[in-house]
């Protein structure tokens, strides 16, 4: 099994937190899809023929393209690759571009699952945030998605959010969980430096939540939803039973995928690339015949690092079988002897010969995944 990734960039306008890479060149949205089904034919060979299991376009904003440009890229995606009959295939969504009108014709792809960017129900922080919105909105897409035969939907919500208080997060995981989604996606704000919220923490014109308050507001995340019937799969991640996200759940279990469009991902199990976060570089690049690409090769201990990392943060955990066969010896009782500590304190503990994190180990899961690296 393996996955396809297609970067959208585009965007009417960036939010303040965003470092992904994104334009507001939306003009050139056209010339673009040409150099993406162009890639998408160069690079057929990337996963060897294995089946598609999962296609997932993210951004950016992919609910800026129009029909023309998702036939062309499925036509390709069709022509050069096997597609599984129960593949799972998402997009990322704005709210705002939810129209009747354009989720009607979502409806008509191959489309099955849809993902959209909420982030908050409160107006005045949306409005911060440079989100393009209102709460309203936001509901009202849901359920033109409902109405349009969408069955398996996710909500993504941020929370540290400048202003946001305790109530005000209930408030909002309330609402979520009255339009019962399939999936709920929930980050905490960080301040990435380059972005507009950045300069205003910098400025003191917004001021971080401290960490007790963080803490409160994910613990009130885990209780809220687990009392609403989603399990908590993944740190950031809750679904209903079984309706984890697949895409997302094949990089925590190390399954190829290919990653297409500026900046996106590509990884084969023996190294990563990704391609150059410029427009204009990737379609010259794209159209000249020679992409603009790195990468980078994964010794054993990059690959046991990423194991450590994508494994230890599910619900399912890191297998031991898979670590020492994988790893060798060496590298099992390495992480064997670095766990001791956190398993002694309640926040590691070994079931059905996976190392998973505890209820409390959660709350320190960085450190903990820290203390398993080999440096």
């Amino acid at each position: 099994m393996a996955g396809i990734y297609i970067h959208i960039p585009f965007c009417k306008k960036r939010c303040i937190y965003c470092d992904f890479y994104s334009t507001t060149q939306s003009n050139r949205i056209d010339e673009y899809i040409d150099a993406l089904c162009k890639e998408l034919e160069m690079r057929k060979d990337y996963l060897n023929g294995e089946e598609i299991e999962t296609i997932y376009f993210g951004g950016g904003t992919p609910s800026q393209l129009g029909k023309s440009h998702f036939d062309d890229i499925f036509k390709s995606i069709k022509q050069f690759y096997t597609i599984a009959k129960d593949a799972e295939i998402t997009i990322e969504a704005n709210p705002d571009d939810l129209s009747e009108e354009y989720v009607k014709m979502l409806s008509e792809l191959p489309l099955n699952r849809i993902s959209i960017g909420i982030q908050t129900f409160n107006d005045d922080t949306l409005k911060l945030l440079n989100r393009r919105h209102n709460s309203q909105q936001a509901i009202d897409a849901f359920n033109r998605c409902r109405k349009h035969g969408f069955k398996n939907i996710s909500l993504d919500l941020m929370y540290g959010l400048p202003g946001e208080s305790l109530e005000s997060w209930k408030s909002d995981l309330s609402i979520i969980t009255k339009l019962n989604p399939e999936h709920i996606s929930a980050y905490h704000l960080i301040y990435e430096e380059g972005t507009k919220m950045w300069e205003l923490k910098e400025s003191h014109d917004v001021k971080e939540v401290s960490e007790n308050m963080s803490v409160e507001m994910f613990s009130t995340l885990i209780e809220t939803l687990k009392e609403s019937g989603y399990e908590h799969y993944e740190i950031s991640n809750f679904s209903k039973p079984y309706l984890y996200s697949r895409h997302n759940s094949s990089y925590w279990k190390g399954v190829k995928y290919l990653g297409c469009g500026p900046s996106a991902h590509s990884y084969d199990q023996r190294s990563r690339q990704w391609n150059i976060a410029s427009l204009d570089r990737y379609i010259e690049g794209i159209n000249s015949g020679k992409a603009d690409y790195e990468i980078e090769k994964l010794d054993i201990t990059t690959q046991y690092n990423e194991f450590v990392i994508t494994s230890i943060r599910t619900m399912w955990g890191m297998d031991l079988s898979i670590l020492k066969e994988k790893f060798g010896v060496a590298l099992y009782d390495y992480a064997m002897k670095m766990s001791e500590e956190n398993i002694k304190k309640g926040y590691l503990e070994v079931a059905d010969n996976k190392l998973k994190l505890t209820k409390e180990g959660i709350f320190i899961s960085d450190g903990i995944m820290s203390d398993l690296l080999q440096v």
